[in-house]
């Protein structure tokens, strides 16, 4: 960030700044005297006492602001704060069900650790039916190879007691034994937000079992771009004009994005996340470029070349004061939608929104299930969290979702309950389909010769 110009004349201090953030010119403000609203890449800036004091500038990642009143010898700070939510299969009881505490136990210690080193500065760990959930706010951005080596060497350590209990499946989601300075493409999969703390920051997190990323196309779209879902893209002026969308496609080696905006380009939006294998939102932003949300679109079968595990999804959302209510937010989570996944990772159903005390798959493996946790931000540090989806407001959501896993199992191993072949590229079907392929022939096969009929009652 730079001063251009700055004069002081009569009552009104005057100066005009540009704010440079990767290359780019954000804004260009004027600043009176009295107060100063200013918006940054990252969010607004409010800065009052501007008369006749000093400015200073401080640029990280984003923008923060120090502002000293030289009356008043106060100093005030716009705090940056990254919100990191790193996850991993690395065991769980009698299969894949949940984790077991003394894993979570173990978690908690090395994070306790990471705070002492000044790494992160506050934590929570909770488990998504078998997945360990490391949920880190901190202050050195997104893809910190400090907090990425934290979280890194407590799956390891965690897959190391979980092997010396025989754990069911430990180590499942560390895919190399080497950290490369970031868990990306090394079998955990994360979501990562950093913004500059409003006067009041609350955050969701939903944490997903046994479905792919693409599972949350459909509640994230819900929820900043349906008017019939949330009702302050229709009556709320922050954010009338809509959000922007950034789509991941997941099948590329290389990884590959592209930025809609809605309402403008919601058609074409829609015909690629209706595609949730392949195609899925991976961060929305207001118009301003305020963040939003941000999602994981980790798979595990591209970085292996072979099935390990469903890839488990995590998401970050922000709420209120310009954004979509709370209320809003978990409306989305309505539906009990059809994902992929469940059983073997092969297999469609719906997606349950369930408490912590349910955050364990049990029947067919699953079904599908989605946990949610509140917190607010307060300088740097968690406050909660609340178990958002203990309510019985989801009850009806949860037993609809039920009356479609009836329905489901009973087709068996038949579509639409079983993904189509093309779906299971990575799962152990071709591996069986494959013995049946050299005895395909060109040549249509029926019975030979005549057959005479040797029953002795006719009906």
């Amino acid at each position: 960030m730079s001063i251009l110009h700055s004069s002081l004349s009569n009552n009104y201090y005057y100066a005009y700044l540009i704010v440079i953030y990767t290359g780019s010119c954000i804004c260009l403000w004027k600043l009176l005297y009295g107060c100063i609203t200013g918006l940054t890449h990252r969010t607004i800036v409010t800065v009052r006492y501007a008369y006749r004091t000093e400015l200073t500038f401080w640029c990280r990642q984003s923008v923060s602001v120090y502002m000293a009143d030289p009356k008043r010898q106060e100093y005030k700070t716009m705090v940056e704060s990254t919100i990191s939510v790193i996850k991993a299969d690395i065991g769980s009881l009698a299969g894949h069900v949940i984790v077991p505490d003394f894993i979570m136990e173990l978690a908690r210690k090395h994070l306790r650790t990471g705070i002492e080193q000044k790494i992160i500065n506050d934590f929570y760990v909770t488990n998504a039916g078998d997945d360990l959930e490391l949920i880190m706010v901190h202050n050195k951005g997104e893809g910190n190879s400090d907090v990425h080596r934290l979280a890194w060497d407590t799956f390891m350590d965690c897959a190391k007691l979980a092997r010396e209990k025989k754990i069911y499946a430990a180590g499942q989601d560390m895919l190399t034994d080497t950290f490369s300075g970031n868990v990306r493409g090394m079998g955990p999969g994360s979501a990562e937000m950093s913004f500059e703390e409003r006067k009041s920051e609350p955050i969701a997190i939903f944490m997903a079992d046994k479905t792919e990323p693409g599972a949350f196309n459909l509640p994230i779209f819900r929820i900043f771009a349906d008017p019939f879902n949330t009702a302050g893209l229709v009556i709320d002026p922050n954010f009338h004009s809509g959000f922007k969308f950034v789509v991941q496609d997941v099948q590329k080696e290389v990884p590959c994005y592209v930025e809609m905006q809605c309402p403008e380009e919601m058609y074409d939006l829609l015909a690629l996340i209706g595609s949730t294998g392949k195609y899925v939102i991976k961060r929305v932003y207001r118009k301003d470029g305020m963040v939003a949300a941000s999602i994981s679109t980790d798979k595990l079968h591209n970085i292996a070349g072979k099935y390990i595990g469903k890839d488990d999804p995590v998401a970050i959302v922000r709420g209120h004061s310009g954004l979509p209510a709370m209320g809003e937010i978990l409306e989305g989570f309505t539906l009990g939608h059809l994902v992929a996944g469940w059983m073997r990772g092969s297999h469609v159903g719906p997606l349950l929104p369930v408490s912590l005390k349910y955050s364990r798959c049990t029947r067919f493996d699953g079904p599908p299930r989605v946990i949610g946790l509140g917190f607010q931000i307060s300088n740097g540090q968690l406050v909660g969290p609340v178990d958002l989806f203990d309510d019985i407001a989801f009850d009806n959501v949860r037993q609809q979702a039920m009356v479609f896993v009836d329905y489901l199992r009973r087709h068996g191993p038949f579509m639409p309950h079983r993904l189509h072949e093309t779906d299971m590229e990575y799962t152990t079907l071709p591996s069986v389909l494959s013995k049946c392929e050299s005895r395909f022939t060109s040549e249509e096969i029926g019975p030979t010769g005549v057959v005479k009929d040797t029953s002795e009652h006719h009906e």
